[in-house]
């Protein structure tokens, strides 16, 4: 099995942000700890925990060692440009999860709540 991906290190900050400017837009990040997410929203934690709470690198070595002339040519700013291209496409694909888009702002706010009652 091999895991292909390019050789570029980065960060969740790095990702979102990058998104944001191929889209025309500002990232505007809200950090909050995951175990407060789970703890006010139980169903997003195995994929949250499992998945998204830590940073990890992806390694093409595997794949190097046996096919030494692989290399990766689509950047992830590329990438990501042709996915919003792709979603630009279509008005169809260009939906918004409402329910989704509130539980957020519920739970920056009760993390703002929080972070307010403790000081």
């Amino acid at each position: 099995a091999f895991h292909i991906t390019s050789d570029e290190v980065l960060t969740w900050d790095a990702i979102y942000r990058t998104i944001a400017q191929v889209a025309g837009t500002n990232a505007d990040l809200v950090h909050i700890p995951s175990d407060f997410i789970v703890a006010v929203k139980p169903e997003w934690g195995p994929g949250l925990l499992g998945d998204k709470a830590v940073s990890v690198v992806f390694d093409n070595s595997k794949i190097k060692r046996l096919v030494p002339e692989f290399q990766p040519t689509v950047s992830f700013m590329e990438g990501i440009g042709r996915s919003i291209a792709w979603y630009d496409a279509d008005p169809a694909r260009q939906v918004i999860d409402e329910g989704v888009s509130q539980e957020m702002d519920r739970i920056i706010a009760t993390y703002q709540r929080a972070l307010t009652n403790l000081s």
